[in-house]
């Protein structure tokens, strides 16, 4: 590039020839304002026009060029009319399918001699079967030639098609002769990683040559396209990393894990806590009694007792003369943690206060003035807790409960309620739900992780097996045998349709059929659509032990705690996620007894389906769990829409390039200390406007 010559970023697309304002208008929808952000628009992936497949040869499935002979060309009436057009080579014959078409077009089609088309191949009425392929008429005098490159396929947005897109994207080649994207990662670390220059890999990925390594690119495997990845994981990276020095910048509040108060509640426990629990409140103790922010996500499988943890880090806040606040995600855990918190704090004289959602004008006036004046010491609720007209007096630690549930900026905002000048709130973030490793460094790389890896004694392995619909009725049974030996047992009703209605609808047919078929059982309900009051009347029966079988739908998922319940059943657990089947699962197995869970399963599966059954019943490990979770659904269901809305990579994809992370960590630390000034541009490049994760 020439001293004067202006780089990339300063070039607007109206550069290129044939781009006004109105097609920059469609090409911004896209995050595309200039030459850069074009060329930065990388292909989903590619398609083979440089050869011809003889019709013989084709596949099911397989898109191809093939080149023949018309032999016919005919309308067809059948359930819908179609055009049908034979086309045939030396190795075979194929049909072209038309359901939209002119009787311009079908006369062209009856006298054109010879067609080259490119479709996929389906199986037909008539055999394999090209549906509305493109095609083109083939002069035999002077046959056209086939193209050289492969052909990358776009994302688009309406009224850009691919053909615009490829030629705009032709024109901006050639102007990284002139104009080379600026290599905004140092030489060292280039060269350390082996990497390309960045504008050979543009060149490269733009249009790849014939004899490109095809199935290297269709996976994203290939060196180029993994040289691009690199630097757009280390943006992603640079910029979590840069928001958690934003966020330690500020000042917190020094809080001691020690005292009277400490050693009175492990005493009142009845319990000695695991070493997993200990190693884990020794890392919270370290961070909170440091003068900046903690941010620390701690895991724990269903059952590991990250609740007591979470307790005694409110304690230090309350010894200090502060307040903590325990956010959950549901009224359900929300009310569970209300009571656990009550009963192990109110005989230590801790005032704990409750705010939800539902809370009764009056009953919300007095919780919110107690949360103001700071005589509620701890202070549980919902997301309520963090709406306007909320004031603590002195907020010392926020714990949130099942983050995955709030997403990713709801935590980072949440600071902002305990902020005193400069003085931000310690953050507990905790999750039953294990998260896989590449999620972990790469969705939540701001936070320090801690893993409670041990369950605590006496709680037993739970069995799962995978049933029939078909066997129902012993199913049924099952239940009543289980229930006559004094134990209780969940029936847990799921629904496709993300509609509470139906939804609790579907719980109370269940739930009649149940109390008909098992008559000298106390049958209860809990569903999304009762009243908090009666829903809290029916939990707290269960856990007296007056309901024997509590039908329900996955309201239950979280926060349940009833150590008698030794048997679940989930009906039609193909509707659900892994994770959400193993936070059900988790409800039971939470006393001595041997505990089992059933899947009762509807025909037929699907593959999917079958895998995510089939790991269920091989495997109680969270995190085993997590991971086919993630190879199953990929990251952006395992973490949620809300969590991955700043993280749709243009090309990097976390499962593929788990592999990359390591260096990607090491090479973020390493820009951060002798390169900041680079950062910023590197998460301009590949963030561009999405760098919320910096604006909290």
């Amino acid at each position: 590039m020439t001293q004067d010559a202006p780089s990339l970023d300063q070039l607007p697309v109206t550069t290129l020839k044939g781009v006004g304002g109105q097609l920059a208008g469609k090409l911004e929808k896209l995050g595309i304002r200039s030459l850069q952000d074009l060329l930065f628009h990388l292909p989903l992936r590619y398609v083979d026009r440089t050869r011809i497949t003889p019709i013989g040869a084709l596949q099911p499935g397989v898109t191809a060029v093939v080149q023949g002979e018309v032999r016919g060309a005919d309308i067809v009436f059948g359930k819908r009319r179609s055009l049908v057009v034979r086309l045939q080579d030396h190795t075979g014959l194929i049909t072209l399918r038309f359901y939209h078409f002119s009787g311009v077009q079908k006369q062209r089609l009856e006298e054109a001699g010879e067609l080259r088309c490119y479709g996929e191949a389906r199986r037909g009425a008539s055999g394999l079967e090209l549906y509305h392929p493109e095609y083109e008429v083939i002069d035999s005098t002077r046959p056209a030639p086939l193209q050289e490159t492969l052909t990358p396929v776009y994302p688009a947005t309406e009224g850009l098609t691919q053909q615009r897109l490829r030629g705009l994207l032709a024109q901006a080649l050639g102007y990284l002769q002139k104009h080379p994207p600026t290599e905004l990662l140092p030489d060292a670390l280039r060269e350390q990683l082996d990497q390309v220059p960045l504008a050979d890999a543009l060149r490269y990925l733009h249009a790849p040559p014939a004899d490109a390594p095809v199935a290297a690119l269709m996976d994203g495997n290939h060196p180029y396209q993994q040289r691009l990845a690199f630097e757009e994981l280390l943006a992603h990276h640079l910029s979590l990393l840069l928001l958690r020095r934003q966020v330690q910048s500020d000042g917190a509040p020094t809080l001691t894990l020690a005292g009277d108060l400490v050693e009175r509640f492990k005493t009142r426990l009845g319990f000695a806590l695991t070493g997993a629990q200990e190693r884990v409140v020794h890392e919270i103790a370290q961070d909170i009694a440091q003068p900046i922010p903690m941010l620390r996500l701690v895991q724990g499988d269903v059952g590991s007792g990250k609740t007591v943890v979470a307790a005694l880090a409110a304690l230090a806040a309350v010894a200090s003369g502060r307040q903590a606040a325990i956010m959950a995600p549901t009224e359900i855990l929300a009310e569970q943690h209300r009571q656990n918190f009550s009963q192990w704090f109110t005989p230590l004289g801790i005032t704990v206060g409750w705010l939800t959602g539902r809370l009764t004008a009056a009953r919300r006036r007095d919780q919110l003035a107690l949360i103001a004046s700071g005589e509620a010491q701890v202070v549980v609720g919902t997301h309520a807790l963090f709406q306007e007209g909320v004031e603590f007096k002195d907020l010392a630690l926020i714990v949130i409960d099942e983050q995955h549930r709030f997403g990713v900026h709801q935590r980072l905002s949440l600071r902002q309620k305990g902020s005193q000048g400069s003085v931000r709130p310690h953050q507990l973030i905790m999750t039953a739900t294990p998260i896989p490793r590449t999620l972990a460094m790469s969705a939540y790389a701001d936070l320090d992780t801690s893993v409670i890896d041990e369950l605590p004694p006496g709680r037993t392995p739970v069995t799962t097996v995978v049933i029939s619909e078909q066997r129902r009725a012993q199913v049924v049974e099952r239940v009543r045998a289980a229930c006559a030996e004094g134990r209780q047992a969940y029936w847990v009703c799921t629904l496709i349709e993300e509609s509470e209605t139906l939804s609790a609808q579907a719980a109370e047919d269940t739930a009649e059929q149940l109390a008909l078929a098992l008559g000298e059982l106390n049958v209860g309900l809990v569903h999304g659509r009762l009243k908090p009051k009666d829903k809290e009347a029916t939990m707290a029966a269960f856990k007296r032990g007056d309901i024997d079988l509590l039908v329900a739908t996955t309201v239950i998922e979280v926060g349940v705690d009833v150590p008698n319940a030794s048997l679940m059943i989930i009906e039609n657990p193909e509707r659900l996620g892994l994770a959400q089947l193993h936070q059900l699962r988790g409800r039971v197995g939470r006393g001595a007894t041997a505990s089992h869970c059933v899947l009762l399963y509807g025909s037929p599966l699907s593959q999917t389906s079958r895998e995510r059954l089939t790991a269920m019943r091989d495997s109680s490990d969270g995190f085993v769990i997590a991971e086919k979770d993630l190879e199953l659904r990929g990251p952006g269901e395992v973490l949620g829409t809300r969590q991955t809305g700043e993280m749709a990579f243009r090309i990097a994809d976390l499962q593929r390039d788990a592999e990359l992370l390591d260096s990607v960590k090491q090479g973020a630390h390493q820009l951060l200390h002798n390169h900041p000034d680079l950062c910023a541009n590197i998460i301009e490049r590949w963030l561009g406007e999405k760098q919320r994760y910096l604006q909290v």
